[in-house]
């Protein structure tokens, strides 16, 4: 076993809660960990154009996650691009394993593994990612403004996008694999009662078409559920909308989770079950999942990591008396 480190605070995942954490944990002089992952910057280093960050009027998902990285190793956060394969919270401090082979003790976690949208897993989904197939309206609604969609679910993320999609498009189109909806009734209503809105039952997306030169989405094939026909139907972009994924694998049975496997935390706060153990950003958040809400959460996790590594010093500092 390779020698063990420690740490007065070590942040799990990077992307805009890991490293706006990593900034606050800094500048408290705790010279924070950051453990990235697999994909450090997170979700945004796959996004292109940027439109809803404070102070940047645009930028590329992947430049701000690069400045964010950045701002966080000037501040004195040290960034490894490792990942994490095995926590134990049961003891004091706390124990992690990486997958190259490190071990690190902590006094104190912040976890911002982050989610992931569900994607289908067609070859031209992946293709045309950030290039008229997206995972959030929210995020990329603004670029298809007098343009037609498709959006593919049918519970109450799908919904909610497609509604949200009526602020910028000509028409929303929402295809739904089953004959109802599993959306809640309110929003079914909204949906259906909208001028700008259509629906596709009983139907898969099996195909996106588009150019090559540049990449761009024309058009998506839809196969029926039913009776196996393929139809194609013009569109400028396609919104997958079937659900996000919070990465907690790594901390099932060492921290308590909701049934949606997000991380739970008290009620306006980032703290778990588990004092010591903070959690921020996606990985905690199913409601508004942008990249300013996480960065708020890292904040937020940083100050009240500080608040508790003082509170233990303070106690020590008694005991010593």
């Amino acid at each position: 076993m390779s020698d063990v480190q420690h740490e007065q605070i070590v942040i799990i995942g990077s992307g805009p809660a890991g490293y706006t954490a990593g900034v606050y944990a800094a500048r408290a002089m705790r010279k924070p960990l950051i453990l990235a992952g697999y994909q450090p910057g997170g979700q945004l280093t796959i996004t292109t154009e940027v439109e809803n960050w404070p102070g940047d009027t645009e930028v590329q998902g992947p430049d701000l996650m690069v400045r964010m990285r950045e701002h966080a190793e000037a501040m004195g956060a040290r960034v490894e691009e490792d990942h994490v394969s095995k926590v134990d919270f049961q003891t004091r401090p706390f124990k992690i394993e990486t997958e190259s082979g490190k071990h690190y003790t902590a006094d104190s976690v912040i976890i911002s593994t982050g989610a992931q949208a569900k994607w289908l897993g067609l070859p031209t989904e992946e293709k045309f990612k950030g290039f008229g197939v997206s995972a959030c309206a929210t995020c990329d609604g603004f670029f298809y403004r007098d343009k037609e969609v498709i959006v593919i679910g049918g519970g109450n993320t799908a919904v909610e996008e497609a509604l949200y999609l009526t602020n910028f498009a000509s028409k929303v189109t929402l295809v739904h694999r089953r004959d109802s909806l599993r959306a809640e009734k309110i929003l079914q209503d909204r949906f259906m009662k909208h001028p700008k809105t259509e629906m596709i039952w009983n139907s898969v997306l099996d195909e996106v078409i588009g150019t090559d030169m540049p990449l761009g989405v024309t058009a998506a094939k839809l196969k029926n559920t039913e009776t196996g026909d393929v139809t194609q139907i013009d569109t400028h972009g396609v919104f997958i909308a079937i659900g996000h994924a919070p990465s907690t694998e790594l901390f099932v049975g060492q921290i308590d989770m909701k049934d949606s496997g997000y991380i739970k935390t008290q009620p306006g706060t980032p703290q778990t079950n588990i004092p010591g153990v903070f959690a921020a950003g996606d990985v905690t958040d199913e409601t508004y999942r942008q990249a300013v809400t996480a960065a708020g959460m890292g904040c937020q996790a940083a100050l009240d990591a500080e608040r508790y590594l003082a509170e233990l010093e303070d106690e020590k500092s008694v005991e010593t008396v």
